[in-house]
């Protein structure tokens, strides 16, 4: 696990390439949203990538240890600085991007600030505006924090599993039970991602993503809640010429409730 420093923190990153790919395969940056650790990323999307000839970066966003954690907080344009300054530190621009959810954020608002560092990318489970119920969960998580509420871990793995995954998924017992039991083992708190929850808070960019010059695709799972697919739709009606498409039967977790429909577009797409 490389550690870099940029914007005067450390950023935990993974390089992984493919088998005599050397450094003439095309390079995937992976973003992960709220919360996640970029090994996330390495259950399903780093092999398929790694098959399909990709080198691939992922890393964990500031907020998220072994990452600084910047207790004192940040926000969406710390966040989009750190990558800009990965992809120029290990000399990776412009690259292929994809994230997810606040994630996607980033790389849509990082394609905006800095289009000379992306060449296309993949917005999983994205939005460019609040509404009233994203807004009003995003302010109330803050304040659960602020107040000092702990809740009990199966409480909050229960809770967790409703907002993020599909009926599909929670109406299987079996695989509902996995779900709750990897939820309340990994589950992350601290002053991290009390900031990372921060970023949530997003004014409308419907406007200003009119501006983003690379090519597209964004990607909605039909039962997310966090990111419902009306809401990426705008996201692909605001970018020039971009692609949407809803992969069915998942929810916000869609890349790790239905990995094959996801890694392949992803796949498909960044080929060009």
């Amino acid at each position: 696990m490389p550690v870099i420093t940029v914007n005067d923190i450390k950023l935990n990153y993974y390089d992984t390439k493919p088998p005599g790919g050397g450094p003439s395969a095309p390079t995937v940056l992976l973003v992960m949203g709220s919360g996640g650790s970029g090994r996330a990323w390495h259950l399903h999307q780093v092999p398929a990538l790694v098959a399909a000839g990709f080198r691939v970066i992922s890393f964990d966003n500031r907020g998220i240890a072994p990452s600084d954690e910047c207790p004192a907080g940040f926000g969406i344009d710390d966040l989009v600085a750190d990558t800009a300054a990965l992809i120029e530190e290990l000399r990776l621009g412009p690259c292929l991007v994809a994230g997810i959810s606040m994630g996607a954020h980033i790389a849509q608002e990082l394609a905006l600030a800095r289009p000379e560092l992306v060449s296309r990318m993949v917005l999983m489970a994205t939005r460019a505006r609040p509404d009233v119920l994203r807004d009003a969960l995003s302010r109330a998580e803050i304040e659960l924090y602020d107040r000092g509420v702990e809740l009990p871990a199966a409480y909050a793995a229960v809770v967790q599993a409703m907002q993020n995954l599909s009926p599909r998924t929670l109406d299987n017992d079996q695989q509902a039970r996995d779900w709750l039991d990897m939820l309340e083992l990994t589950r992350v708190s601290g002053p991290g991602h009390r900031a990372q929850l921060g970023v949530g808070l997003m004014p409308d960019r419907r406007e200003a993503y009119r501006g983003i010059r690379a090519a597209t695709r964004v990607i909605a799972f039909q039962d997310d809640l966090i990111a419902p697919p009306g809401l990426g739709r705008e996201v692909a009606d605001a970018i020039p010429g971009a692609e949407f498409e809803v992969v069915p039967d998942c929810g916000h977790y869609g890349y790790l409730e239905s990995p094959d429909a996801v890694n392949k577009s992803i796949v498909e797409f960044l080929r060009g």
